[in-house]
């Protein structure tokens, strides 16, 4: 990625998301379709496939200069938007993502509402030295927030290879005394 590119999302038609990848890679764009392997069951046999984990998205990592050539590729509907602008992804999201599938099978994407809570950073495993805000754990279930995306993604890990950067303030605060004798 030269200095002068940046990651943005694109709008696809439904179900061309692997062919909007293709052609933008025979026009030398930079692009990532992330594919999330699934196992479907068919009546005689079971099978891995590779899905895309966003529907209708394509990521593309371009300079403003060929914004132009990628809304004229075939099946793009247009970029994502922010502000009036094309929405920024930032570098370290799209390689998150590119890590968490290479580690993760069979991945849920939820769509969320941010809300701030504790910043953390993962301290083993395979998204180690990864930071962000923890929006809920249950059992061993820790949903990671990706900001520009506007998606947890949701994986298995171990609260003990988590690490506390920053404890969110507590929404109220207890301030009674007890007295003793």
């Amino acid at each position: 990625m030269t200095p002068d590119k940046q990651w943005y999302a694109v709008y696809t038609r439904s179900r061309w998301e692997k062919k909007v990848s293709d052609l933008l890679s025979k026009k030398k764009i930079e692009n990532y379709c992330p594919l999330n392997r699934v196992v479907r069951q068919w009546a005689d046999r079971k099978k891995t496939v590779h899905e895309p984990l966003f529907t209708c998205y394509v990521f593309v990592c371009a300079s403003e200069q060929e914004h132009l050539s990628i809304k004229q590729t075939d099946g793009v509907l247009n970029f994502v938007h922010w502000l009036g602008k094309p929405a920024i992804i930032k570098n370290e999201e799209i390689d998150v993502v590119k890590k968490f599938l290479n580690e993760h099978e069979d991945v849920k994407l939820e769509k969320i509402n941010v809300n701030v809570n504790d910043k953390v950073r993962i301290v083993s495993g395979p998204l180690m030295q990864c930071e962000g805000d923890v929006l809920q754990i249950k059992n061993s279930t820790v949903k990671i927030h990706l900001p520009s995306l506007g998606y947890a993604i949701v994986a298995e890990i171990k609260k003990t290879e988590l690490e506390i950067i920053h404890t969110a303030q507590p929404h109220y605060t207890n301030n009674y005394k007890y007295a003793t004798n």
